[in-house]
């Protein structure tokens, strides 16, 4: 299993990131993979909240279904996405930093089935793509 792994500190306050991160439909606006995100209820995001995630990996188009597997209120959530073809799995967890916070994110992927080959190589694609989301997270956790 191919794992990234990031910290971020952020002007929100824990509270607030753990909100924007746990609501995971905001994968939208800081994952440039992802095409579009929602949730798939109206109620706050928790434990067995899902979320359709339409990933785009060299020009296909991947929907993956995120399930809240595990919360812990204010400073965890763990979220879980399978397909045939792939597992995802996400872990972030955020704690006060004074007024402001440090979200920490980990990404773990693991290819399934005749792609399960390729699961020795996946480090370095995994780290490509957890880059360009780290750069963009940064913007959205800590807006002018």
């Amino acid at each position: 299993m191919a794992r990234y792994q990031t910290e971020i500190e952020s002007t929100f306050t824990a509270g607030a990131a753990f909100h924007y991160m746990a609501e995971f439909q905001n994968v939208e606006h800081w994952d440039p993979g992802v095409r579009t995100a929602e949730k798939l209820s109206d109620e706050p995001a928790r434990l067995g909240t899902e979320f359709r995630v339409l990933t785009v990996t060299n020009g296909r188009e991947i929907p993956i279904v995120y399930r809240i597997s595990e919360f812990d209120e204010g400073s965890r959530v763990v979220l879980r996405g399978e397909t045939s073809r792939l597992i995802s799995q996400d872990e972030i967890t955020v704690r006060a930093n004074g007024d402001e916070s440090v979200v920490t994110y980990i990404a773990n992927l693991k290819l399934r089935g005749p792609l399960a080959i390729l699961n020795p190589f996946l480090g370095s694609t995994l780290k490509k793509i957890g880059d360009r989301a780290r750069d963009q997270l940064r913007k959205s956790l800590n807006p002018s």
